[in-house]
């Protein structure tokens, strides 16, 4: 790892396991735990986890408490009940629970949170190729049945092949009717957009574990998309986006490190993070006070903190042999 990534992954693993009380909803006086997105929190820390698994390094005894918690939460019958209070995501909120489940756990909870899954919600009807994708992804780690396509039959549908970059200088800076940011030049992809292209790398490639399917051209195609997304995160301090973005890169078989637009990234994150490992939100724009209570600058800074912190370790985890370059 470089000197920038080697700051980036201990600082922020080490603000994550500092904050962990935030994260629990039910730690004492953690009032802070319950806002509206507890749920997501948690289920993103266990995506984390779960990845750390396999990425491998020195990140064991920096997540030990964080598995610790996960441990005991996937063991709360009513901890899945949280994830009612977001009707539109719950099914997938209960899906990821199961997939992300802690090794050896009693799996009682993850069985019943499996069990009251409407039966459509595991099929491909009236859904998206992404949304289609996302069910795989966890339904396959949760050993769920499925009736969800083969990658192989949705890689051509996803937004890798499908989305197009704006021509530079296409639209006014910040055009309200298409949502995309001004730069100087036109954003080459709406917010919505770009995160569509990084989660369709992220279950097509399980943050790096797998090949994409990909075909030469495709494979062209997503690499130049994310290129030209990440300069413009980059200039404008994207961070949370930035960050998914050089996940991608790796997914689609490059060295983020070795790329411009890569290494320009981890600089940029490296810049943004504080003294005390986080980085204090999603974008310079959007980011938490110095002096923000507690509890309002977790719930501003964790989701970037703590995707940065896959990012380090997705790219110490090393080339694996299925990557083209």
């Amino acid at each position: 790892m470089t000197p920038s990534l080697d700051q980036l992954s201990a600082g922020t693993l080490d603000w994550l396991g500092a904050n962990l009380d935030h994260f629990d909803p039910y730690a004492a006086g953690a009032g802070t735990a319950t806002h509206q997105q507890a749920a997501k929190a948690v289920l993103e820390l266990a995506l984390l986890r779960h990845c750390s698994t396999w990425t491998g390094g020195p990140h064991g005894e920096r997540l030990g408490g964080a598995t610790a918690l996960l441990r005991k939460l996937w063991q709360r019958p009513e901890f899945p009940r949280l994830f009612d209070a977001h009707p539109p995501s719950a099914p997938t909120y209960g899906l990821a629970f199961a997939g992300l489940a802690p090794d050896g756990i009693d799996d009682t909870v993850c069985r019943a949170t499996l069990a009251r899954l409407a039966p459509g919600f595991l099929s491909p009807a009236g859904k998206s190729p992404l949304k289609r994708m996302e069910i795989r992804f966890y339904a396959d780690k949760a050993g769920a049945s499925h009736t969800i396509e083969p990658y192989a039959e949705l890689v051509g549908q996803s937004p890798l092949v499908t989305l197009t970059a704006a021509p530079p200088g296409d639209a006014a800076e910040g055009d309200a009717a298409t949502g995309r940011a001004g730069e100087g030049d036109t954003a080459p992809l709406t917010d919505s957009e770009g995160y569509s292209l990084t989660h369709a790398a992220f279950f097509l490639g399980d943050y790096g574990r797998t090949a994409t399917g990909l075909d030469e051209d495709a494979l062209a195609h997503a690499r130049e998309l994310v290129r030209r997304m990440l300069d413009h995160c980059v200039g404008q301090d994207r961070w949370d986006l930035a960050a998914e973005l050089v996940i991608s890169q790796f997914i689609l078989g490059l060295d983020p490190l070795h790329t411009p637009s890569g290494a320009a990234a981890v600089e940029c994150l490296a810049r943004a993070q504080r003294s005390d490992g986080a980085i204090p939100g999603r974008s310079a724009a959007l980011m938490a006070s110095p002096s923000a209570p507690a509890g309002e600058f977790f719930r501003k800074a964790y989701h970037t903190t703590l995707v940065t912190a896959l990012m380090t370790l997705v790219l110490s985890s090393g080339r694996l042999s299925w990557h083209r370059d």
